[in-house]
Protein backbone atom coordinates (compact mmCIF):
# COMPACT_ATOMS: atom_id res chain seq x y z
CA UNK A 1 0.00 0.00 0.00
CA UNK A 2 1.74 3.34 -0.95
CA UNK A 3 0.65 6.26 0.76
CA UNK A 4 1.60 10.60 1.32
CA UNK A 5 1.58 12.16 4.16
CA UNK A 6 1.31 16.02 3.44
CA UNK A 7 2.80 18.36 5.29
CA UNK A 8 0.14 18.62 7.56
CA UNK A 9 0.40 15.10 8.42
CA UNK A 10 3.98 15.52 9.21
CA UNK A 11 3.16 18.70 11.07
CA UNK A 12 0.99 16.43 13.47
CA UNK A 13 3.00 13.66 14.04
CA UNK A 14 6.18 15.82 14.68
CA UNK A 15 3.70 17.66 17.21
CA UNK A 16 2.97 14.85 19.01
CA UNK A 17 6.72 13.38 19.26
CA UNK A 18 7.56 16.85 20.66
CA UNK A 19 4.73 16.81 23.29
CA UNK A 20 4.32 13.22 23.94
CA UNK A 21 0.48 13.39 24.41
CA UNK A 22 -1.73 15.51 22.29
CA UNK A 23 -5.55 15.48 23.11
CA UNK A 24 -8.21 15.53 19.53
CA UNK A 25 -9.92 19.03 20.81
CA UNK A 26 -5.70 20.59 20.85
CA UNK A 27 -5.35 19.24 17.93
CA UNK A 28 -8.34 20.52 16.16
CA UNK A 29 -7.25 23.91 17.65
CA UNK A 30 -3.78 24.04 16.48
CA UNK A 31 -4.63 22.42 12.99
CA UNK A 32 -7.78 22.19 11.59
CA UNK A 33 -9.73 25.34 13.44
CA UNK A 34 -9.74 26.90 10.05
CA UNK A 35 -11.97 24.07 8.37
CA UNK A 36 -15.78 24.12 7.83
CA UNK A 37 -15.75 20.77 10.31
CA UNK A 38 -12.25 20.90 11.97
CA UNK A 39 -13.28 18.22 15.02
CA UNK A 40 -14.94 15.95 12.04
CA UNK A 41 -11.47 16.64 9.30
CA UNK A 42 -9.15 16.09 12.47
CA UNK A 43 -10.98 12.67 13.17
CA UNK A 44 -10.47 11.33 9.88
CA UNK A 45 -6.95 12.51 9.57
CA UNK A 46 -5.71 10.78 13.44
CA UNK A 47 -7.63 7.45 12.26
CA UNK A 48 -5.68 7.15 9.58
CA UNK A 49 -2.60 8.34 10.87
CA UNK A 50 -3.30 5.42 13.59
CA UNK A 51 -4.33 2.90 11.13
CA UNK A 52 -1.03 3.39 9.31
CA UNK A 53 1.16 3.06 12.19
CA UNK A 54 2.43 6.32 12.50
CA UNK A 55 0.62 7.57 16.24
CA UNK A 56 -0.37 5.58 19.55
CA UNK A 57 -3.42 6.38 20.65
CA UNK A 58 -5.26 6.07 24.23
CA UNK A 59 -9.26 6.43 24.57
CA UNK A 60 -8.96 6.02 28.14
CA UNK A 61 -9.20 9.92 28.31
CA UNK A 62 -12.30 11.92 26.50
CA UNK A 63 -11.16 13.35 23.62
CA UNK A 64 -9.13 10.65 22.39
CA UNK A 65 -5.04 11.02 23.61
CA UNK A 66 -2.77 10.39 20.61
CA UNK A 67 0.81 9.08 21.94
CA UNK A 68 4.46 9.01 19.81
CA UNK A 69 4.80 5.53 18.07
CA UNK A 70 7.46 4.82 20.31
CA UNK A 71 5.75 6.12 23.68
CA UNK A 72 7.46 4.74 26.83
CA UNK A 73 4.59 5.75 28.25
CA UNK A 74 1.76 3.41 29.46
CA UNK A 75 -2.03 4.34 28.08
CA UNK A 76 -3.40 4.22 31.36
CA UNK A 77 -0.12 6.33 33.18
CA UNK A 78 -0.69 9.58 35.32
CA UNK A 79 2.20 11.41 33.21
CA UNK A 80 -0.28 11.85 30.43
CA UNK A 81 -2.16 13.97 32.29
CA UNK A 82 1.08 16.16 32.89
CA UNK A 83 2.20 16.45 29.39
CA UNK A 84 -1.27 17.75 28.63
CA UNK A 85 -0.38 20.11 31.43
CA UNK A 86 2.84 21.04 29.38
CA UNK A 87 0.84 21.73 26.25
CA UNK A 88 -2.24 23.57 28.01
CA UNK A 89 0.81 25.73 29.25
CA UNK A 90 2.16 25.80 25.69
CA UNK A 91 -1.62 27.10 24.24
CA UNK A 92 -2.06 29.58 26.59
CA UNK A 93 1.15 31.17 25.61
CA UNK A 94 0.36 30.52 21.99
CA UNK A 95 -2.60 32.97 22.46
CA UNK A 96 -0.29 36.19 22.79
CA UNK A 97 2.72 35.15 21.00
CA UNK A 98 3.71 31.65 19.19
CA UNK A 99 6.69 30.33 21.23
CA UNK A 100 10.26 29.38 19.94
CA UNK A 101 12.18 26.90 20.06
CA UNK A 102 10.16 24.59 21.96
CA UNK A 103 11.72 21.78 24.18
CA UNK A 104 9.50 19.17 26.33
CA UNK A 105 11.52 18.26 29.33
CA UNK A 106 14.56 19.92 28.54
CA UNK A 107 17.38 18.48 30.43
CA UNK A 108 20.33 20.87 29.81
CA UNK A 109 22.72 19.83 32.52
CA UNK A 110 21.94 16.37 31.06
CA UNK A 111 22.16 14.58 34.24
CA UNK A 112 19.51 12.95 36.47
CA UNK A 113 18.45 15.42 39.88
CA UNK A 114 20.24 18.64 38.19
CA UNK A 115 16.90 21.23 36.90
CA UNK A 116 14.63 19.51 34.60
CA UNK A 117 12.29 22.19 33.17
CA UNK A 118 9.04 20.83 31.87
CA UNK A 119 8.77 23.17 29.14
CA UNK A 120 11.76 25.64 27.67
CA UNK A 121 11.13 27.96 24.82
CA UNK A 122 11.62 32.03 23.86
CA UNK A 123 8.82 33.54 24.64
CA UNK A 124 8.72 37.26 22.74
CA UNK A 125 12.33 36.87 23.22
CA UNK A 126 13.31 35.88 26.32
CA UNK A 127 13.75 32.69 27.28
CA UNK A 128 11.47 30.70 29.51
CA UNK A 129 11.73 27.57 31.79
CA UNK A 130 8.61 26.54 32.93
CA UNK A 131 7.70 23.93 35.62
CA UNK A 132 4.49 22.31 35.93
CA UNK A 133 3.24 20.77 39.19
CA UNK A 134 0.12 19.15 39.46
CA UNK A 135 0.32 18.09 43.15
CA UNK A 136 1.20 20.21 45.81
CA UNK A 137 4.85 20.57 47.14
CA UNK A 138 6.26 21.52 50.64
CA UNK A 139 7.69 24.64 51.09
CA UNK A 140 11.20 23.07 51.46
CA UNK A 141 10.90 20.82 48.26
CA UNK A 142 9.69 23.98 46.58
CA UNK A 143 12.94 26.22 47.95
CA UNK A 144 14.83 23.30 46.94
CA UNK A 145 13.97 23.16 43.58
CA UNK A 146 14.42 26.60 43.46
CA UNK A 147 17.65 26.62 44.57
CA UNK A 148 18.68 24.55 41.97
CA UNK A 149 17.36 26.89 38.58
CA UNK A 150 19.28 29.70 41.12
CA UNK A 151 22.84 27.91 41.16
CA UNK A 152 22.30 27.19 37.44
CA UNK A 153 21.81 30.46 36.32
CA UNK A 154 24.67 31.85 38.19
CA UNK A 155 26.95 28.96 37.24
Amino acid sequence: MSFRLSQRDKDIIAFINQFRAVDRDSLVELFFKQLKSPVNACNSVMVRLYRLGLIERTQQYSPTVYLPIDAKIKKNSQKILHFLSILDIYKQMCMYSAPKQVIVEDKPTGRKGGIEPDLFCIFKGSPFWIEIQRTQYSEQKMQAKINLYEEFFFS
